[in-house]
């Protein structure tokens, strides 16, 4: 598999409603991101960063690529998973969408450059 399917580091919920904790650890910067139903975004990848996403609502179809291999998964409410450095993702949004983005050292560099290549 290019991502890793993973699971939210903590879940509690009771009759008052529910908390989640994504992660404890390992993310510098952290992102809530919208994306309406229709929409295509992403196909670039990060050589520096791994980048996590939780599907707050919505869904959508990610294309994953490298080094010739392309895997494609459908993802939903509720879903978590990281995505390496080096492997581009494509994300085509089949619903209206809030996902959590957390990247391991932030996309903007001290000298102004940004850890994004497009293909």
């Amino acid at each position: 598999m290019l991502i890793k399917i993973v699971e939210p580091d903590f879940i509690h919920e009771d009759e008052r409603g529910r908390l989640t904790q994504l992660v404890h650890d390992g993310y510098k910067q952290y992102n809530i991101v919208f994306s309406k139903k229709g929409v295509l975004r992403g196909n670039h990848y990060h050589r520096e960063n791994e980048e996590a996403f939780f599907v707050i609502t919505g869904g959508f179809r990610l294309t994953a690529e490298k080094d010739g291999i392309t895997e494609e998964y459908d993802f939903a409410e509720g879903d978590m998973f990281v995505i390496p450095h080096n492997v581009t993702h494509s994300f085509y949004y089949t619903e209206d969408t809030y996902l959590a983005s957390m990247y391991t050292l932030g996309v903007e560099k001290e000298n102004g450059e940004k850890d994004i290549f497009a293909e």
